[in-house]
């Protein structure tokens, strides 16, 4: 099993930054990506970046140019540096764990941390 705690939601006005961390804990070796996705009222839950443990990274268009994902394998955390917020990236906020190297394949998700842009 893994766990993720997550940290760094809050309310911030447009053009403001925040970093989103967070932290894995159980069976860390088995996790074969890390990332960050995001669901906004009455929208489908989105992917909005991740990372693999040797450092591939995804991210989506609309993330591109504005927050860099980064993660620290001796700590077992992953962060995402969100810059240049948009009324749009409010959401929810998850971090998400990917485990496919053990059946079944399945992923963990974080608690969720609430993002909010005020214009």
């Amino acid at each position: 099993q893994v766990q993720l705690v997550e940290s760094g939601g809050g309310l911030v006005q447009a053009g403001g930054s925040l970093r989103l961390s967070c932290a894995a804990s159980g069976s860390i070796s088995s996790i074969n990506a890390m990332g960050w996705y995001r669901q906004a009222p009455g929208k489908q839950r989105e992917l909005v970046a991740d990372i693999t443990r040797v450092g591939s990274i995804n991210y989506a268009d609309s993330a591109k140019g504005r927050f860099t994902i980064s993660r620290d394998n001796a700590k077992n955390t992953v962060d995402l540096q969100m810059n240049s917020l948009k009324p749009e990236d409010t959401a929810v906020y998850y971090c998400n764990a990917a485990v496919r190297t053990r059946w079944p394949p399945r992923d963990y998700w974080g608690q969720g941390t609430q993002v909010t842009v005020s214009s």
